[in-house]
């Protein structure tokens, strides 16, 4: 029971969002693949156009990523 109790009060423990976060994470991945055991009809097309959306998005935020990375002291970076 103490070691229960060290890891629900441990700083990345279940009431913290550093143990959420993953699990959320993980979740979307295993309900995309269970979506694949799915027939097409079931496929809803607005949530489709939302990746879509989503992954352009992620190609921008990169693009700007790179350019406040080549500005910065690679140096300073862990290797």
């Amino acid at each position: 029971m103490a070691s229960f109790r060290a890891f629900l009060n441990s700083p990345v423990g279940p009431k913290t969002t550093h143990f959420w976060g993953p699990v959320g994470n993980w979740g979307f991945i295993l309900a995309g693949l269970a979506d694949t055991q799915k027939p097409p009809e079931l496929i809803s097309g607005p949530m489709t156009g939302d990746g879509v959306i989503d992954c352009n998005l992620e190609i921008l935020i990169k693009r700007l990523c790179y350019r406040i990375l080549k500005r910065t002291e690679p140096t300073n970076f862990v290797k």
